[in-house]
């Protein structure tokens, strides 16, 4: 019988390892470069510093990464949702800058409640093309992902649309218990979507789903309701990140709000170990991811990174992490380092 693995190769075999040990590293590089960079103050009764600011920023992309997951571990993956962020913004705004009483908490309610509907049924829509129509995910979210542009500009007639409301202002800006509310709004949905994967049989079903939709169908899981239903879990994902973007600066510009997040979401969820061939998926690695993303975003400046270089020195660090989550690449550097003594031997003889 083959012997069990200790808890030493447990560890080193799990798929959160090298994520975790990536964002480790990239912390450790911040607190180089800046020596204050893990100090936390109490100020006005609220936590403040680096790292605060860290997992508040980390919220939009963790919730568009936990919609991705799922449509991801279908093998599905959601282009649009970035247009969803900016409609769930454009809507809201729209929304609280025409009412009668625009600094009311009803007004901030209603706005956001309208904007999250829309979403839903945008998601939805995504759904209903993806598993009634049969049309592949990428091509069914890229419609969405460049008429969802053309959608939010149509609800805010093509201007930045700037409100004034402390309520919907606090999603982004606010505290609770002396953390930032839109960090918390994001881990209670990150609680509630764990519970329900991994608490109830939706997860087992998203798995399967994944794996292989033929044959799920035909043991009696009813994918296309599997597929519809994360899909619009998405959309719903989206939403809230698309609420918490507009509060940040009380506005939305439909052109820019959330440009570019569901390729930040693809990294979190790809960081974090799930597979885009559907299948298995890991939330906590996808936290982990989100995390890694926000932090990575503050360390550019905070090294002195060129603006301009941006974008490459993202681009080069993902690529290390995925190279050293990939079984072939570290079996290749397993290799290496057993070849270099052989070789070194070899010399000297």
């Amino acid at each position: 019988m083959p012997e069990s693995p200790t808890r030493y190769q447990r560890i080193l075999g799990s798929p959160l390892l090298w994520p975790a040990l990536a964002l480790a590293m990239l912390l450790l590089v911040n607190l180089v470069a800046t020596p204050t960079f893990f100090n936390i103050r109490m100020q006005d009764g609220h936590l403040y510093g680096s790292l605060v600011d860290i997992v508040r920023n980390s919220a939009p992309v963790l919730l568009v990464a936990l919609g991705m997951t799922l449509v991801i571990a279908t093998r599905g993956i959601d282009l649009s949702v970035g247009a969803i962020a900016a409609i769930s913004g454009s809507v809201a705004c729209t929304r609280i800058a025409g009412a009668g009483d625009e600094a009311a908490l009803s007004t901030a309610i209603m706005a956001c409640t309208l904007a999250l509907a829309v979403c839903v049924a945008l998601g939805l829509w995504n759904g209903f093309l993806v598993s009634v129509l049969g049309i592949q995910p990428i091509i069914a979210t890229l419609v969405l992902m460049v008429a969802g542009r053309g959608l939010a500009m149509a609800v805010t007639d093509g201007q930045i649309t700037t409100v004034n409301n402390a309520f919907f202002s606090d999603l982004a800006s606010g505290f609770v218990l002396t953390l930032p509310l839109a960090f918390i709004v994001a881990m209670v949905v990150f609680a509630f979507t764990a519970v329900l994967t991994r608490r109830t049989a939706l997860g087992m079903l998203i798995e399967a789903v994944g794996i292989n939709p033929e044959a799920s169908r035909l043991a009696g899981v009813r994918s296309r309701t599997i597929v519809w239903t994360v899909y619009a879990f998405s959309g719903l994902c989206s939403g809230v990140a698309g609420l918490i973007i507009a509060a940040n600066t009380n506005s939305v510009n439909p052109n820019r709000l959330g440009l570019w997040i569901e390729l930040d979401a693809i990294l979190a969820v790809v960081i974090g170990g799930t597979s885009l061939a559907g299948g298995r998926f890991s939330l906590t690695g996808t936290l982990i991811g989100a995390l890694f993303i926000a932090t990575l975003v503050r360390t550019i400046p905070n090294i002195g990174i060129p603006s301009e270089a941006n974008y490459l020195f993202k681009a080069l660090v993902v690529v290390a992490v995925c190279l050293l989550q990939s079984p072939k690449a570290r079996r290749a550097l397993r290799r290496r380092r057993r070849t270099i003594p052989v070789l070194a031997e070899a010399g000297h003889a």
